[in-house]
């Protein structure tokens, strides 16, 4: 090769090296700098001919260079790839820097005569860091709104979290509105036409405006929105919509009416971050966020933050307001089906109770009924459906109107629940059911009992004293197994029977003979009114917010000379 070609690659290679945005050094053995590129000068933050003759350590202190690594490739000619960090100083201070090395090691005619690196930052710039920090704060927020946002499955309940959440994390004041169901809601007019009517269900406030917030109005009542205002140009577009130092102007478009701009400057509000709740592609109402007095306007990063809390808030209240939609039909559906039962005969006396779940469940498949048959006798019977909601409700009167045909044909109690069982477990659908039949015999002084997993029947005697008529249990109904069996007792005329469902004794992690136990322990007179009797029982022995519906019968043979209490 002619002698002017060396030279000519040599001064394109270096041409190469020094043009190139990445860092390029070159150690001897020793690990000395021989060679250093104008970008790794750059990248150090060290004069190229500062470089030369000294070490990555002297060049740069506290830069975690990894020489092990670096003489791990002289020993055994391995390329490497390390990254490599340390903290420079910068006008601001320390800052920590990353970098990523690729090393080979040069030899000449089989002699290594040192090492080549190429050097390419990978430190996230300022901006990137701060993306990255506010990225991991709100991942941090969301994770708390996790644990307060939707704790329950009642809507109010749950805007009031969001609420309460939001002050004073992101505003002064913030207020939940939502959508009405229907038009008509809680018995009002339809609004005029053009005016938006939201129902507003929370209301949050830092202390020092909580008195003037109070003139906003209160959680609960129904707000008209004239067209234009905020909260209707948010549904309208169903995008976030942030007022920052409003004028009066924007301030009588954006408020419910005109009226309510005088308060809102007594209360020193200066801006404003309505954003839409909606879920699965529908809209349930919206969240209002607002500033007042010292506090700053809001920012971009304000609206992302509210829009992330705002989505998580509203899948929770769809599902409230799912739950609600259900809970009231089934309620509604068991209520009509409970609300006439069959009517003994006139020489007992009964009264029923049935209490629905608290929220936290859904309504049950809880029923009783009380059926007349030949000679005076009456079928008293208390049932129990396993699950919750509609379907359990449907099968609750399926098993009714069952027992109602079954019991026509004046079959003892036992034969009863073994026909209820055969024809239940022969659908292929209905769920299993608990049920206990007592066939009270006022003219011959006698009650005969039978259980299909059913909890025992209590007595109150005219001393006052309860006591449990234990009877064998057989399995549930639908099950198809059978095998029930008969009990008889004495029918003695004033007495009081009362049969119950789980809802009345059972709690959460409890034996339940320690259950039992509390009903037995009970000192109740059973000579008076049998509704008043059943208020002293639920008031005993039901809690606040039960976890199970509650279903009560009480019944009393009348001597001959009463008459059934009105």
């Amino acid at each position: 090769m002619h002698p002017d070609a060396d030279a000519d690659s040599n001064v394109v290679l270096r041409g190469i090296l020094e043009g190139t945005s990445a860092g390029v050094g070159i150690l001897d053995p020793g690990l000395r700098y021989v060679y250093v590129n104008p970008a790794l000068a750059r990248i150090n933050g060290v004069p190229a001919e500062e470089h030369l003759g000294r070490t990555i350590a002297e060049v740069l202190p506290g830069i975690d260079g990894r020489e092990d690594v670096l003489r791990a490739v002289l020993a055994d000619g391995l390329p490497r790839e390390v990254t490599s960090s340390g903290h420079t100083q910068v006008p601001s201070g320390l800052e920590r820097r990353y970098w990523h090395g690729a090393y080979n090691r040069l030899e000449a005619e089989g002699v290594v005569i040192g090492i080549v690196g190429i050097v390419l930052e990978v430190t996230a710039s300022r901006q990137q860091q701060r993306d990255l920090e506010q990225a991991r704060e709100r991942l941090v927020l969301l994770d708390a709104a996790a644990t307060r946002i939707g704790t329950t499955l009642e809507t109010d309940a749950t805007c009031g979290e969001l609420a309460d959440f939001l002050v004073p994390l992101l505003a002064d004041v913030a207020s939940v509105e939502v959508l009405p169901v229907a038009p008509g809601e809680g018995g009002r007019r339809p609004p005029p036409p053009g005016v938006l009517r939201m129902r507003r269900t929370a209301l949050s406030s830092v202390p020092a405006l909580s008195e003037r917030v109070q003139m906003f109005g209160v959680p609960g009542e129904y707000v008209d929105y004239q067209a234009g205002s905020a909260i209707t140009r948010c549904l309208e577009s169903g995008k976030p919509l942030k007022q920052n130092l409003l004028s009066d102007e924007e301030l009588v478009r954006s408020a419910p009416s005109a009226e309510r701009v005088a308060a809102y400057r007594a209360a020193g509000i200066h801006s404003a971050l309505v954003v839409p709740l909606a879920a699965r592609g529908h809209p349930i109402g919206t969240v209002s966020l607002v500033r007042a007095g010292d506090s700053p306007a809001f920012t971009d990063e304000d609206v992302v933050v509210a829009q992330d809390l705002a989505g998580r808030a509203a899948i929770s209240l769809d599902n409230a307001r799912r739950f609600t939609r259900e809970h009231d039909i089934a309620l509604g559906l068991q209520s009509a089906l409970l609300a006439e039962p069959s009517s003994p005969h006139p020489n007992i006396e009964v009264a029923f109770r049935y209490l629905p779940a608290g929220t936290s469940a859904l309504v049950g498949g809880d029923w009783y009924d009380a059926v007349q048959l030949p000679g005076g006798r009456t079928l008293l019977a208390m049932g129990d459906v396993m699950g919750h909601g509609v379907e359990a409700a449907v099968d609750m009167s399926h098993y009714r109107a069952m027992l109602r045909v079954v019991a026509a044909d004046d079959h003892p109690p036992h034969h009863i629940l073994e026909r209820l069982d055969a024809l239940i477990a022969g659908t292929g659908a209905g769920r299993p059911a608990t049920c206990l039949l007592v066939l009270m015999d006022p003219v011959r002084g006698v009650c005969s009992y039978a259980s299909a997993g059913h909890l025992p029947p209590a007595v109150f005697g005219p001393d006052g004293h309860v006591g449990l008529i234990r009877i064998p249990t057989g399995p549930p109904l639908g099950t198809g197994f059978g095998g029930y069996q008969l009990v008889k007792g004495r029918c003695t005329p004033g007495w009081v029977l009362l049969l119950y469902t789980d809802g009345l004794v059972e709690r959460r992690g409890e034996d339940i003979d320690q259950s039992l136990a509390r009903l037995a322990a009970l000192r109740l007179p059973s000579d008076g009114n049998l509704d008043d009797l059943l208020d002293l029982v639920l008031e005993r022995l039901v809690e606040q917010a039960v976890e199970d519906d509650v279903a009560v019968l009480a019944a009393r043979v009348l001597t001959g000379q009463e008459q059934p209490s009105v």
